[in-house]
C-alpha cells in the first residue's frame, strides 16, 4: 500500500453507506433514513487530508452497524460493491434504500473533537474516490448517533456542482497562469520505457504523500502543432499555436512570455474551424499582433498525473520527443514537472502548492540521474528550440507556415 495507509493515532474511520439521493438531492432525507456504517482501518496519512481513495480489496474483514435498527454484520470489504451494486450484506442492513445504496462518504475523528467528512465522488467496483468537504469537524457524540450526517450532506450541497459533475471537481491554484520545469534530454531516450517506469514507481508509493490521480493517471499523445512567435506588440510577445483535434477543428494555445520562466500566462480556445494554411491571416485579423511562423513540429508525449491526498493539487510529470517536419533529425526531447489543477471544494493553498512543487522537483531530478539522464533543472521552451533550430539551419524557415 501506499504511504495513504498510515493510522491516525486515536482517531478513528468508517465507510458511510446509503441512498445515492443523499448526494444528488432528488429526494430529502428522512428521519429514519437507512444508514450502515462500516468500520474500516485508516486510509489517509496522519492529519487531515484532502483525497482518500479507498480499495475494497485493501480492508479485510469489517464490520458493519445500521445506527437506526442496531442490526449488525461482520463482512469481507473486498465483496462491498461487486459490479458497483451493494452486496445483499449491506441492502439487509437498509432494505429502504437497497437498490440505491452506494458508499456516500469516508468518515474519520473521535466522539469528542467531531468528525471530518470526506464524500463520494467518484465509485466503481473496486474503489471510490472521496474529497474532504469539512474545514472543520463536525457533529461531535458517538458516530452512530449520526450527528455529522446533516452538516455534512449541507457542505455537499453547497458544492454540488463542484463534487456532482464527472471530472468538473477541478479549480486552478493560480488561474491562467501555467507553472513548470523543463529538463532537456540530449540524447533523446527511450520516453515510454522512462513514463511506465515513473508510473509504477507513484503506485508502489515511492512518492511519499501523492497518489496516481484517480481514473486518469496515464495519458498518450501523438499530435501537430503549428507555432507562430508573436513578436509584438511588447507586452503581447510569446506565441500562438494550432494544434488539430480529431474533430477536424483546431485547438489554439496562447501564451504570453518575453524570456523562457517557470510561470507564463496561458490560454486555450477550443473548438476553432481554420484551415490549415490560414493560421496566420487569422492570429492577424482577430488578435491583432505581430507573428513570425517557426516550423511545424510532431510531438509524442506520455503523461503521468498524480495528486497531493493533503491538498489536492495534481501535477504532471511528462516526457515528449519533438520532431520538425520535413526535418525529421531536428529533435527536441524534454521531461516536464507541472502544477495541472486542484482537486477540491474548499479554497486552495498557492504556498503549499509551491512547496510540493519544489519536493517534486527534487525527487524526479533524482529519478533521472538515477537513468543516467541530465536534471539541469530549466525553463527552455519550444519557441526557443524553433528559433534556435532555424538560426543553425535557416533553410528550416521553408517549413513554416505560410504568412
Amino acid at each position: 500500500m501506499p504511504e495513504t495507509s498510515l493510522t491516525i493515532g486515536g482517531d478513528q474511520a468508517w465507510l458511510a453507506v446509503g441512498g445515492i439521493h443523499l448526494l444528488n438531492g432528488i429526494t430529502p432525507l428522512r428521519e429514519d433514513e437507512p444508514i450502515v456504517l462500516v468500520r474500516v482501518p485508516p486510509q489517509h496519512p496522519a492529519g487531515v487530508a484532502n483525497t482518500v481513495i479507498v480499495r475494497w480489496a485493501d480492508l479485510g474483514r469489517c464490520e458493519a452497524l445500521a445506527p437506526g435498527t442496531g442490526g449488525s454484520a461482520v463482512l469481507v470489504a473486498e465483496e462491498l460493491f461487486p459490479h458497483a451494486v451493494a452486496c445483499d450484506v449491506l441492502t439487509a442492513l437498509a432494505p429502504g434504500s437497497a437498490s440505491s445504496l452506494v458508499p456516500l462518504a469516508y468518515v474519520t475523528g473521535s466522539p469528542d473533537a467531531g468528525y471530518h467528512v470526506y464524500t463520494q465522488i467518484r465509485f466503481l467496483a473496486e474503489d471510490a474516490c472521496f474529497i474532504r468537504i469539512t474545514p472543520q469537524p463536525v457533529g461531535p457524540g458517538p458516530v452512530e448517533d449520526l450527528g455529522w450526517l446533516v452538516p455534512a450532506l449541507a457542505a455537499h450541497a453547497e458544492h454540488a456542482l463542484f463534487l456532482n459533475n464527472h471530472q468538473r471537481y477541478y479549480r486552478r491554484c493560480f488561474p491562467g497562469q501555467e507553472l513548470e520545469y523543463k529538463y532537456t534530454l540530449d540524447p533523446a531516450p527511450d520516453i515510454w520505457g522512462l513514463t511506465v517506469e515513473l508510473n509504477r514507481r507513484i503506485h508502489a508509493g515511492e512518492l511519499t504523500g501523492f497518489v496516481p490521480e484517480y481514473r486518469d493517471e496515464f495519458q498518450a499523445w501523438d499530435y501537430a502543432n503549428h507555432l507562430f512567435e508573436v513578436t509584438g506588440p511588447e507586452e503581447e510577445r510569446g506565441y500562438v499555436s494550432f494544434i488539430p483535434t480529431t474533430d477536424g477543428k483546431q485547438l489554439m494555445k496562447r501564451k504570453w512570455y518575453a524570456e523562457d520562466s517557470f510561470s507564463r500566462r496561458e490560454q486555450h480556445t477550443y473548438g476553432l474551424d481554420i484551415e490549415p494554411g490560414k493560421y496566420a491571416h487569422y492570429i492577424r485579423t482577430e488578435l491583432g499582433v505581430e507573428i513570425r511562423p517557426l516550423p511545424p513540429f510532431r510531438r509524442v508525449r506520455y503523461d503521468v498525473n498524480f495528486e497531493s491526498v493533503r491538498t489536492g493539487h495534481v501535477y504532471g510529470i511528462f516526457f515528449d520527443h519533438c520532431s520538425l517536419y520535413g526535418a525529421e533529425d531536428m529533435v527536441l526531447s524534454q521531461c516536464e514537472l507541472e502544477y495541472l489543477r486542484t482537486r477540491s471544494p474548499l479554497e486552495p493553498d498557492e504556498a503549499t502548492a509551491m512547496e510540493e512543487l519544489e519536493a517534486l522537483a527534487q525527487w524526479l531530478e533524482g529519478y533521472l540521474t538515477e537513468h543516467g539522464l541530465s536534471a539541469d533543472r530549466s525553463f527552455y521552451s519550444k519557441r526557443t528550440f524553433l528559433k534556435e533550430a532555424v538560426a543553425r539551419r535557416p533553410e528550416l524557415a521553408r517549413l513554416a507556415d505560410p504568412c
